[in-house]
């Protein structure tokens, strides 16, 4: 009887530990997802040293001394990285954007899908990389439409830059300089790579947003001098454009980064 009761007892222990393990309690203090990425904006503020570019009425001085006025200024930024303070790099995709002067809603632009971090610098490429030249007319910022597209040279203009001078020698006093060439010796891309004076805080509660200068003096400063009588059109890849690109890869600077 003894040993019968014994069993019963071990087996009422069995199930009510068997019932114990379905419950699934909730827990006390339930967590909610976060969200591991965010956005960041870039400003683009185009300037003649420090003067801004304006349009058609603007008068400037290059290193050589000549005047000149700017009517259009349009350059690709691309292929866009961002390296954060524990080395990680974030490399946006299919990354294309058309800065224009006339067109404010272009100076500004952001990436989404942004790891959360503290980035500490950013790379990019001027112009349009071979992969992209090489593909064909494409869509977007990549679009012909925009006025960036050599149709009969199977090839994009990087940057470009038109205006007049008193100096120069071409009908009516015009300077033409539109960079392109993606290959060889007279390759005009150029890779920029800046510190940020100030970690760009990405979060999913925080958008920051890196505020870059243009100097467009320096298409025509350092290392090569351009003498708008001597050399004030440039429409073709080659040794000019080439030349030029040395100069231009040195326009961009951080102005401040703003941590929204």
């Amino acid at each position: 009887m003894m040993r019968k009761m014994m069993l019963l007892s071990a087996a009422v222990l069995v199930l009510l530990s068997a019932c114990h393990k379905k419950d699934d309690p909730k827990p006390s203090n339930p967590t909610t997802p976060t969200n591991t990425t965010g956005t960041m904006g870039f400003s683009f503020a185009n300037k003649v040293g420090n003067q801004p570019v304006v349009l058609h009425t603007g008068v400037y001085q290059n290193a050589n001394g000549d005047t000149y006025s700017i009517n259009l200024y349009k350059y690709y930024i691309s292929n866009i990285k961002l390296t954060s303070d524990n080395g990680t790099v974030f490399a946006e995709p299919n990354s294309y954007h058309l800065v224009n002067e006339e067109l404010t809603s272009s100076k500004t632009f952001s990436i989404s899908n942004v790891p959360s971090g503290n980035y500490t610098s950013v790379t990019f490429l001027i112009g349009v990389d071979s992969a992209a030249n090489t593909s064909g007319a494409n869509t977007g910022a990549l679009d012909p439409q925009n006025g960036m597209y050599w149709a009969w040279n199977s090839g994009y203009i990087m940057a470009k830059l038109e205006g007049t001078s008193p100096q120069s020698t071409a009908p009516n006093n015009a300077i033409t300089f539109h960079m392109g060439g993606f290959a060889g010796k007279n390759n005009v891309l150029k890779t920029v790579t800046l510190q940020l004076p100030t970690a760009a805080t990405v979060s999913a509660a925080k958008t920051p947003v890196i505020n870059l200068n243009s100097d467009a003096a320096q298409w025509f400063g350092t290392p090569n001098v351009i003498n708008f009588a001597q050399l004030n059109t440039v429409t073709d890849a080659g040794l000019d454009a080439a030349s030029i690109s040395q100069n231009y890869k040195n326009m961009f600077s951080i102005d401040h980064v703003d941590n929204q």
